[in-house]
């Protein structure tokens, strides 16, 4: 599968927390090598572009890249967001819902990534739902960011990221934007992202309705 969009960026996100220079080293070396990764992608395609080539564009070494990331799936799957998304629910008043302060957390960071990586976010969907490896590897890759939200709503309510209901709500969400990304992209990334979720939220609020 060849893309077709220009190469992104994938530069991290400006409102994380400040990090000291061994983690600004570490960013920038997953940084370069996402960077090399989706070049290459976009030369030759995803089943082409090898673990070996993807090392030398980034000038690393391929144990370099199995440090960081553990599969060719991961490198395209894993982003910076998860800290933001972390900050974003932290400053949610408590006392709203829920399913509330997540839905405007999505909307929140969807909206920077549709102004700063708009390019990006598109050709990273391509992948979720044109590459089969890739698409296997989403659920998966996503459970990182399920164990922080599942920590932010524990302390929120003073439970545990352990307890039943927490778990299967933030499996839900989750599981909502999975869908809703991938029918987008399905469906030639036409319409409102943002209000395709928003309409996922409602789902979840409310019920199937039809």
């Amino acid at each position: 599968m060849a893309a077709t969009s220009r190469i992104p960026s994938f530069t991290a996100p400006e409102t994380q927390p400040t990090m000291g220079l061994r983690e600004r080293k570490k960013l920038k070396t997953r940084v370069a090598i996402r960077q090399a990764t989706y070049r290459l992608i976009q030369e030759q395609g995803y089943d082409a572009t090898t673990i070996e080539q993807i090392a030398e564009a980034a000038e690393v070494s391929p144990s370099t890249v199995f440090r960081y990331f553990a599969t060719k799936e991961d490198i395209v799957l894993t982003d910076e967001y998860d800290p933001v998304l972390e900050a974003m629910l932290r400053d949610r008043p408590l006392d709203e819902p829920p399913l509330e302060s997540v839905r405007l957390m999505i909307r929140e960071a969807l909206t920077t990534v549709l102004t700063a990586e708009d390019e990006e976010l598109r050709q990273r969907t391509r992948l979720m739902a044109e590459v089969p490896a890739v698409r296997a590897r989403l659920t998966e890759s996503m459970s990182d960011t399920g164990k922080v939200l599942s920590q932010v709503l524990a302390d929120r309510t003073g439970g545990s990221p352990d307890d039943l209901r927490i778990r299967v709500f933030v499996a839900a969400v989750l599981s909502s934007v999975r869908e809703v990304t991938l029918y987008w992209s399905e469906h030639g990334q036409e319409g409102d992202l943002r209000a395709m979720l928003d309409r996922a939220m409602d789902t979840l609020e409310s019920g199937l309705r039809l």
